[in-house]
C-alpha cells in the first residue's frame, strides 16, 4: 500500500502502546490493524476511495496511536483523541463500559470509518459513522465489510 509522501505520524507504535490502548478501550484490535498501524501510523493513502451504497468515499487519513501529550499538533489525529472527542455521538448506551465504536480514519467531509464491535468482540466489522445523522446516544452507522483487511481492499483511486 502507498502514502503520500509525509503523511505517516511517527513514532509508529509498539505492542506495549496497542496493548495499554486495548486495555483502555477493552477491546482487541485486529491483528491485520495492528500490522498495518505499526508500519502506516495516521497515513494518507494514495487509493483513498471506495464505493459503498452508491456513494464514493474517500479517506482523508488514517488516524493514529501516539503517546498523547499534549506537545504535538498531529495529536489530534490520535485514535483516543478522536474518540474522547466524539464522545456520546459514537455510543449506543451511557452505562456501557468499553468500546463499541472505535474511529480508525476520518472520511471527506467529516464522516469516520470505525471498527463495529457491537454484535462481536473478537471480529469486529467495518462500518461509516454518519455525523450528520447521528446525534447523542444514537449513532447512526452503514456497514460496509466484515473487516478491516476486506477496507482495505476496497480502496481505489
Amino acid at each position: 500500500m502507498e502514502f503520500k509522501d509525509g503523511s505517516i505520524i511517527y513514532p509508529l507504535p509498539d505492542d506495549t502502546l496497542l496493548s495499554v490502548r486495548e486495555g483502555k478501550w477493552r477491546i482487541n484490535l485486529p491483528e491485520k490493524f495492528k500490522e498495518f498501524i505499526k508500519k502506516y501510523n495516521g497515513g494518507t493513502p494514495i487509493k483513498d476511495s471506495f464505493k459503498y451504497n452508491n456513494h464514493i468515499y474517500a479517506i482523508d487519513r488514517f488516524l493514529c496511536i501516539l503517546q498523547v501529550t499534549g506537545e504535538r499538533e498531529d495529536e489530534y489525529y490520535d485514535i483516543g483523541v478522536v474518540r474522547t472527542q466524539l464522545d456520546e455521538r459514537i455510543v449506543f448506551d451511557e452505562n456501557f463500559v468499553g468500546t463499541e465504536l472505535l474511529p480508525i480514519a476520518v472520511l471527506f467531509a467529516g464522516d469516520f470509518v470505525c471498527l463495529d464491535y457491537r454484535n462481536d468482540v473478537e471480529e469486529p466489522t467495518v462500518c461509516v459513522w454518519n455525523h450528520e445523522e447521528s446525534s447523542d446516544l444514537n449513532p447512526v452507522t452503514y456497514i460496509l465489510c466484515n473487516s478491516f483487511e476486506e477496507l482495505l481492499n476496497m480502496l481505489t483511486e
